[in-house]
């Protein structure tokens, strides 16, 4: 008789595929390889363990309770009854497993429970720390009453394998749940956010109530002071990864915009220069938040400019050849000359048309030698002998060029606006088109 029980109390396992009529002892030489450890326990064990198992669910909500602190006010809501629900149905899976080689048949609770966690504003710690606590309490029970599951150490270290392996499964399918929340709310919060872009890029941007809505929906803090970046739209990526998690960037209009809070914090300007190495880009002024139409409109009258090559991008030549890309950062507010000139095209055309119409009347050859000497009298501020220094010629020259020049403008070099205005023109004649020259 005890030979013939010790027969039937043999650790059995089920032939793969075969449904729950087949069964093998552990071990026989026919099993096969088991993709899963709980095939390898016996179905019966799962009848005989099925009132012990079903028990612990109190026990282990209540550990969980006593534990983990973020559960401990929470189990008797909505939340509370979707951990109960894990719990029940946890249990059930595990005695159904048992004895298969069959996956885990549904998730879907465990997924959500994921998703619940991010929307609580948690991390997954504390649902983590859940799990490893409902197996614990599970295999303290199992471990007491082992003797009369018919298992021998064998069948029980396997049945701890599978307990195990399960709880990991469970655990994997939350994490999952927990990822996907967290990418529909970023997903969410980027269209949130490329919205207050848009919105700061318009003319005029949104006031009061409105620009306030924005700014919460997209879940930023307007800060006391920030600049506005802009790029090509396809580089825009690579300059925001480079930059602190606090600025917004997107795609407007067909440029990559960045609003870059407190550009001139400790460090930022080092940050904004590392951030677009071997990208061309171009930053307006530093303005309090009101006055963000300012910077807007600075580095969109700026982006042009860049591009047409009448604003050139700074290099610096002691810069080692093997260096990284240097920066292709242009600061609007240190060209406002140019953008100053540029505002009005129309303006600066008659400006140009004005005050060379003299040189016009010009040959081509007496021109280049009028230009050149008042480019080099304009720029040492009058001064005879350093205007010859420059053109390399004698002072006596200077002056016999000055006397034939001041007599074709009449009389405009010897006024101090004229002056200002033809030294523009001549530095801007070239950006409309140099005049025709005659003869």
């Amino acid at each position: 008789m005890a030979d013939g029980a010790r027969a039937e109390s043999a650790p059995t396992e089920r032939s793969a595929g075969s449904g729950r009529s087949t069964l093998r002892a552990v071990g026989d030489p026919g099993c096969g390889p088991r993709s899963h450890p709980w095939a390898d326990v016996p179905a019966e064990a799962a009848h005989r363990m099925r009132p012990m198992i079903i028990g612990t669910g109190d026990d282990i909500i209540d550990q969980v309770r006593a534990e983990v602190a973020e559960y401990a006010l929470s189990m008797d809501g909505v939340f509370g009854q979707n951990i109960r629900k894990g719990v029940t149905v946890a249990l059930e899976q595990f005695l159904q497993l048992l004895g298969t080689d069959d996956e885990l048949p549904d998730t879907r609770v465990y997924f959500e429970l994921g998703r619940v966690e991010h929307r609580h504003g948690r991390t997954m710690d504390a649902l983590q720390s859940a799990y490893r606590i409902g197996s614990r309490v599970m295999w303290r029970r199992i471990s007491a009453g082992s003797d009369a599951y018919g298992l021998g150490p064998d069948g029980i270290f396997r049945l701890a394998e599978a307990l195990f392996e399960y709880t990991e499964q469970l655990a994997a399918a939350s994490v999952a749940g927990y990822a996907h929340e967290q990418s529909l709310t970023a997903g969410s919060r980027q269209a949130r956010r490329h919205t207050l872009v848009a919105a700061l890029m318009r003319t005029p941007i949104p006031e009061g109530p409105e620009l306030e809505r924005l700014i919460r929906e997209a879940e930023w803090a307007m800060p006391r002071s920030l600049a506005v970046l802009v790029c090509e739209e396809d580089a825009v990526q690579a300059v925001f990864r480079r930059l602190p998690a606090d600025v917004l960037g997107s795609r407007v209009d067909g440029l990559g915009v960045i609003v870059v809070p407190d550009p001139d914090g400790p460090g930022r300007a080092d940050t904004l220069l590392e951030a677009t190495a071997g990208v061309t880009a171009v930053v307006g002024p530093t303005v309090p938040a009101d006055q963000v139409a300012r910077t807007v409109a600075r580095a969109r009258a700026a982006w042009p400019l860049v591009l047409a090559g009448e604003v050139q991008v700074e290099v610096d030549d002691e810069r080692p050849a093997d260096a990284r890309p240097a920066s292709g950062l242009v600061r609007a507010d240190d060209h406002l000359l140019v953008l100053l000139l540029h505002a009005d095209v129309s303006v600066t055309t008659d400006l140009v048309a004005q005050r060379l119409e003299p040189l016009r009347r010009m040959t081509a050859t007496a021109r280049d030698r009028a230009v050149t000497t008042l480019r080099a009298w304009l720029d040492a501020h009058g001064d005879i002998a350093e205007t010859a220094g420059r053109l390399h010629v004698h002072p006596q020259t200077v002056r016999y060029r000055l006397a034939r020049l001041k007599e074709s403008f009449a009389g405009a070099l010897d006024d101090p606006v004229a002056r200002l205005e033809v030294a523009l023109a001549l530095r801007f004649g070239p950006t409309f088109g140099e005049p025709a020259v005659e003869g």
